[in-house]
């Protein structure tokens, strides 16, 4: 599967952003980014983002960086994963994110040579309820040489296995492309846009993901208020130190996780009154 053109395309840095959820659950999140997106469906229970910008350009943090914490700040008291798939010139590679728990994550160089850990293809398949044998056996595959398979086609390899649960990509985002043809492409085919729209409609979106996330039924009372400080202890240092790299991504990591403390203490305060 290795091509001129594949690798052509592949030494443009680009990402795609595969949520296991509808539209309209991963719309509330998506705002909270603060990055402009293309939202559109991709397959049964799936949607995908295509990010409009490319924060990476600028040097601070390399794509897989940016999307680890992209990824990230979507899963932080959702119900739902997502897989950050990205790719540059030299490497390619994927970020599964999903809730709280450590992230998971593989890379391959250029060429296809496997760069990571095959625990992580063993996490990456439990946590998204594939099938512990033949696609467990597909994702190992993309661990093994394959002269024949370059970064690209392990990236292409690993969507088809993601095929089997559901994912389906709109016709034309395929991994390996460089952003702004991935852009045009989620544009020209009707994805919905997805843009900061300030802190009014920023508070609405948090308190659907938060009412609509695994935490909606500790709202209120003790664990509400345990949860609460315990996401703000945890985001503030990491705000702190995506400031000091530079990175939006685990800045906005860092400030959802305080905003969704805070808007559930908050919360608590305001329900136990009632």
């Amino acid at each position: 599967m290795s091509s001129v053109s594949g690798a052509a395309s592949a030494s443009a840095p680009g990402a795609l952003l595969l949520c296991r959820a509808e539209p309209a659950a991963v719309r509330p999140a998506a705002h909270l980014l603060r990055e402009r997106m293309l939202l559109a469906p991709a397959g049964d229970g799936w949607s995908v983002l295509v990010p409009a910008t490319k924060p990476w350009r600028g040097g601070a943090d390399p794509v897989d960086q940016v999307l680890a914490g992209w990824a990230s700040a979507l899963a932080v008291g959702a119900s739902w994963p997502v897989v950050a798939l990205w790719w540059d010139g030299d490497r390619a590679g994927y970020t599964l994110a999903s809730g709280f728990r450590r992230t998971v994550g593989y890379v391959w160089l250029a060429d296809g040579t496997a760069a990571g850990e095959d625990e992580a293809m063993r996490t990456f398949a439990a946590r998204l309820g594939l099938d512990p044998v033949l696609d467990l056996e597909e994702l190992d595959r993309l661990t093994r040489p394959d002269p024949a398979a370059d970064a690209r086609a392990r990236l292409l390899g690993l969507t088809a296995v993601l095929a089997r649960a559901g994912v389906a990509l709109p016709a034309g985002l395929s991994p390996g492309e460089p952003a702004d043809r991935l852009r045009a492409v989620a544009g020209a085919t009707g994805a919905e846009p997805v843009e900061w729209s300030g802190w009014r409609d920023a508070v609405r979106a948090e308190l659907d993901v938060v009412e609509g996330g695994v935490l909606g039924p500790w709202l209120v009372g003790p664990r509400a208020r345990a949860v609460g400080a315990a996401q703000v202890a945890a985001g503030v240092p990491l705000v702190g130190w995506g400031l000091a790299r530079r990175s939006g991504g685990w800045v906005a990591a860092g400030a959802i996780l305080v905003a969704h403390g805070a808007l559930g203490l908050a919360y608590d305060r305001v329900r136990g009154r009632v």
